[in-house]
């Protein structure tokens, strides 16, 4: 579970099959039900069923708070300080360091974490284009480009499209986030 609304689906899912949701939250959920009527494995394909896995190992539950938090920090932070400094929000957060997180992600997802952090960074470029609020200016400083060009460049290269065809196709082109490890 990577969002809320990945919360919501799963605590409605459980709820439809008479399992009480104590906590549910990205990443976490804490059922009480009634063993003789549900069984661990039942559970396990109602979350399978929604697109989703069950965690198992330390480093599967590593790699899920490393999405968890560039989610955090490209998708809802504010703060134009911790997309700057991405790499150390990462560090701070996971108490690991950026090379251990780096090969451990490596190792499950199918690409980098650097380019997860760059598909997540289009990702909210096409928000932020959608918005129409900022100037692609503004919004290569948010997103810490050097420059509009960079922006610009590095977008084309990751969605085949140029800033100008993406504003056309009105965002008739974007991924939903949990689909970006697929890509």
């Amino acid at each position: 579970m990577l969002c809320h609304c990945c919360d919501k689906l799963l605590k409605l899912v459980f709820e439809n099959h008479g399992i009480n949701v104590l906590t549910i939250k990205p990443g976490f959920v804490e059922l009480e039900y009634d063993e003789t009527q549900t069984s661990v494995d039942e559970i396990n394909q109602l979350i399978k069923a929604q697109g989703m896995e069950v965690i198992k190992s330390k480093e599967e539950k590593i790699v899920e708070k490393i999405k968890q938090s560039v989610i955090e920090l490209i998708h809802e932070s504010n703060n134009i300080d911790s997309i700057l400094r991405k790499s150390d929000y990462l560090v701070e957060k996971l108490a690991m360091s950026y090379q251990q997180m780096s090969k451990i992600f490596s190792k499950y997802e199918h690409l980098t974490l650097e380019r997860y952090i760059i598909l997540h960074k289009i990702e909210r470029i096409k928000e932020l284009i959608d918005t129409e609020e900022f100037t692609l200016s503004e919004i290569a400083y948010m997103m810490d480009y050097s420059s509009v060009q960079y922006l610009s460049n590095q977008f084309k290269k990751e969605t085949g499209m140029t800033v100008s065809e993406y504003k056309k196709s009105r965002g008739k082109n974007k991924i939903a986030l949990d689909e970006l490890t697929k890509k």
